[in-house]
């Protein structure tokens, strides 16, 4: 995906949740996208992150980890709820939005890891390129490509991290009884408020 497409995505992520804070309803919004975002009909998993301008703290972060949906629709409906449903923060007001900057993270499908022993999961993932899934049972976590790369964590506390947020203890990774995923995102981002966007890798947003 180009910068062009991506800069497209992460415009109408922003303009949607302006309509939405202004009244719209939900399918106002998919319906809008449908046209507006016409070329992105393939189902792809997408993930929408709004963070604070200049701090960059998270103000909110939801999406679909499966392609579930096509990504016009995913986006618009990861984008509302990333703004008001993120159960980690209040609905946001409109005032705020040029106070936050805007991500969307399209995904590859995720791909199952075989393991035979727990000590080489961290040999099969590598921080700055692979988004993880934890799951067992009916805990389940996905933590995003740069997610590690923003707290500095090697494969192993990456692994402990996505069983954390699975709800899982830190090392249960470790006892072989997690099925783990893992997929790649291509990330595009606003530079500030409505400002320019660019096209960035896990390696490169957090030197």
């Amino acid at each position: 995906m180009d910068l062009k497409e991506g800069e497209k995505l992460v415009r109408f992520a922003r303009t949607s949740i302006e309509d939405h804070l202004d009244g719209k309803n939900r399918t106002f919004i998919i319906e809008m996208a449908r046209p507006e975002l016409g070329e992105f009909q393939e189902e792809r998993g997408v993930f929408v992150t709004i963070s604070t301008f200049p701090e960059k703290e998270l103000r909110g972060c939801i999406g679909y980890p499966e392609p579930v949906y096509p990504l016009n629709e995913a986006l618009a409906l990861s984008a509302m709820a990333a703004a008001t449903e993120d159960p980690r923060f209040p609905p946001m007001i409109a005032e705020e939005l040029e106070q936050v900057v805007f991500e969307v993270t399209v995904l590859t499908k995720p791909e199952k890891i075989d393991y035979k022993t727990p000590e080489e999961l961290p040999s099969l993932i590598e921080v700055g390129r692979d988004g993880l899934i934890a799951e067992r049972g009916y805990h389940r976590g996905l933590l995003l490509p740069q997610v590690p790369m923003e707290w500095g964590w090697d494969e192993e506390e990456f692994l402990s991290q996505t069983c954390w947020k699975a709800g899982l203890q830190k090392d249960e990774w470790r006892k072989g009884k997690v099925s783990f995923y893992r997929f790649r995102g291509e990330i595009f981002s606003e530079k500030s408020p409505g400002g320019a966007v660019e096209k960035i890798t896990p390696e490169l947003s957090h030197p």
